[in-house]
């Protein structure tokens, strides 16, 4: 699968809110709300230029928000649609990010996931990605992994 990353566009906004809420949506019965992904602004992440998107051809597979915060460069959110889970978009994903981490002079980067999202945590330790803290974000009970890159 050929898969290229850009920076999202408003063009892509409707695409965007799509993909971020199918990959989302089958957690709001498990942890019983909206997850915070499926809250954000994309219209104004947007515009600060830190949501990028996967894309085969004009179709937009999967989604990412990174961030630079005061722990380091962080994955806000990434997203893929779930007909095309498994298939890589997601490990294209994290490897961008990775890239760009070490590109800009980080030694780690990291992420977090609800505590009750048992597939993202794996998936994220499968790929070298180590506990580190749990807290509580917006009332969302979040578990903290990082993987260290250099």
């Amino acid at each position: 699968m050929s898969i290229e990353i850009r920076h999202a566009v408003i063009r892509d906004l409707a695409a965007v809110a799509d993909c971020v809420s199918q990959a989302f949506i089958h957690y709001i019965p498990r942890i019983g709300r909206t997850p915070g992904p499926m809250l954000d602004d994309y219209q104004l992440l947007v515009k600060k230029s830190v949501v990028y998107v996967a894309c085969q051809q004009a179709e937009i597979l999967g989604v990412m928000v990174l961030l630079e915060t005061d722990e380091g460069f962080c994955i806000e959110t990434i997203a893929v649609r779930p007909n095309v889970q498994g298939l890589g978009v997601g490990g294209t994903l994290l490897s961008y990010a990775e890239t760009m981490a070490k590109q800009l002079g980080y030694a780690s980067i990291y992420l977090s996931t609800h505590r009750l999202m048992h597939e993202s945590q794996s998936v994220y330790a499968h790929v070298g990605y180590v506990e580190f803290d749990r807290r509580i974000v917006n009332g969302y009970d979040r578990i903290f992994v990082r993987k260290q890159l250099l």
